[in-house]
C-alpha cells in the first residue's frame, strides 16, 4: 500500500500548469507561504474528471474487476476501481482483515459518498467486498498465532485460494485483477539494518502476492499492479526490503507477461504511480518530503491526482491497450526522467 494509493493535493492549481509552458511556475506556497495550509484530500477525481470525454472511448461495459488492496477511500486502489467503474466496469474489492469492519462500516454510512461519486454524477457501487490476507495462499499457510488474532475473528475465507474460490462461487470469474498490495514491517529500516524476517515479508507481501493473485485467479483478462521508482533508484528512508519488493514485481510483471501471454493471451502490466500522501505512506515517515521533492522538480510542475493514476489503469486493462504487455507504465509528472534536482542547494550556490 506504500505509494499505492489517492491524490495528493498541496494547493489547487487550476490553469497554471499547462503542458504548453516553456517557462517555471513557482509554487503559490514558495510566494505566499502564509496563505498556504497543507490539506489532506481523499482519492477523488480532479478537473479532468469534470471535462467531457473525447476521442476513443474506455468501454468495460460486462467486465468483472477485482481490486485487491482496497481499505479507504484515499489510496490509488479506490481511485482505479472508481476509473473502472466509470468505464462501466463491474467492482469487487478485496480487503486486509483487520480494517474489513471498518472500511464495510464506513460504506454503508456514506462516509464515503463524496468520493464514489463518478463523472456522470452517479455513486460506484461496489458488488462485493471479500476479506483478504494476500501474505497466505492457503489455509494451512496461516499460523496458529494469526487464525487466534482478535483482528481476524469473525472473517473467514481470507487466503487467496480462499478469496478466489468465494468470487468464483458468487459470480463465476473476474476479467481484471487489480494489485495494490503492499507491506513492508521495517520499512523506516535502512536495508542494512534489515532484518531476514522483515525483509521476506517485505517480498511476500508486495511482490509474491501479485503472483499469488493471478495464479489463482486464472483464467482472467489484463491484471495491473502498482509499483514505485525505489525500484530502480536509491530514495533514502524507503527501507525494510520495499525497494527490492519493488524491483521484484517489475521483473515478475515482464516474466508473468510472457508466460501469462502464451499461456491465455493476458497481458501483464504496471504502473509506476508518484509519491503519494496516504495513510499507508505516511508509515515511511516523510512522504510530505517526497511530495514537496516531486512537486519541485518533475517536469509537469503540477498536482498529481488519483484519477490520473486510475485512467492509465483503465486504459491499460482495457482493449485500447491489446498490444501492451509487460510493461512500466509511468505515471509520477515525468519524475522518472530527472537526473538531477533542480532545487539543489548546489544549483542554487552557482546561480
Amino acid at each position: 500500500m506504500f505509494m499505492s494509493r489517492t491524490a495528493f493535493s498541496r494547493i489547487h492549481l487550476k490553469g497554471l500548469a499547462n503542458s504548453s509552458n516553456l517557462f517555471l511556475i513557482r509554487s503559490p506556497c514558495e510566494r505566499y507561504p502564509s496563505k498556504c495550509s497543507r490539506v489532506v484530500t481523499r482519492a477523488m477525481s480532479g478537473e479532468s474528471e469534470r471535462r467531457a470525454a473525447y476521442g476513443l472511448p474506455i468501454d468495460l461495459k460486462g467486465k468483472r474487476a477485482f481490486i485487491a488492496g482496497v481499505a479507504d477511500d484515499n489510496g490509488y486502489g479506490w481511485a482505479i476501481a472508481k476509473a473502472l467503474a466509470a468505464a462501466g466496469a463491474e467492482i469487487l474489492v478485496g480487503t486486509w482483515v483487520p480494517v474489513l469492519n471498518i472500511f464495510e462500516t464506513s460504506l454503508r454510512r456514506g462516509k464515503f459518498d463524496e468520493s464514489r461519486r463518478l463523472p456522470n454524477g452517479s455513486l460506484m457501487h461496489i458488488a462485493k467486498v471479500y476479506p483478504l490476507d494476500a501474505v497466505y495462499d492457503t489455509p494451512e499457510d496461516v499460523p496458529e498465532d494469526v487464525k487466534t488474532n482478535k483482528r481476524y475473528a469473525g472473517s473467514s475465507n481470507w487466503t487467496v485460494k480462499e478469496a478466489a474460490e468465494s468470487v468464483n462461487n458468487d459470480f463465476g470469474s473476474i476479467d481484471i485483477l487489480v494489485h495494490s498490495l503492499a507491506n513492508g514491517p521495517e520499512v523506516t529500516k535502512p536495508l542494512l539494518e534489515t532484518s531476514r524476517r522483515g525483509y521476506l515479508a517485505a517480498i511476500s507481501a508486495s511482490s509474491y502476492s501479485f503472483v499469488s493473485l493471478l495464479r489463482h485467479f486464472l483464467p482472467i483478462m489484463n491484471p495491473v499492479s502498482l509499483t514505485y521508482i525505489a525500484s530502480e533508484r536509491t530514495i533514502p528512508g524507503y527501507g525494510g526490503g520495499m525497494s527490492s519488493a519493488k524491483a521484484a514485481l517489475e521483473s515478475d510483471t515482464r516474466v508473468l507477461a510472457f508466460e501469462a501471454g502464451r499461456k491465455g493471451q493476458i497481458r501483464v502490466n504496471t504502473i509506476s504511480a508518484g509519491p503519494l500522501g496516504s495513510r499507508a505512506a505516511k508509515a515511511i515517515g516523510f512522504i510530505e518530503k517526497m511530495i514537496d521533492y516531486s512537486y519541485a522538480n518533475a517536469p509537469l510542475q503540477k498536482e498529481l491526482l488519483a484519477d490520473e493514476v486510475g485512467n492509465a489503469a483503465a486504459f491499460l486493462v482495457s482493449p485500447l491497450a491489446s498490444a501492451v504487455t509487460g510493461s512500466v507504465v509511468y505515471v509520477d509528472n515525468g519524475l522518472n526522467t530527472m537526473g538531477l534536482a533542480i532545487d539543489s542547494r548546489s544549483l542554487a550556490t552557482q546561480n
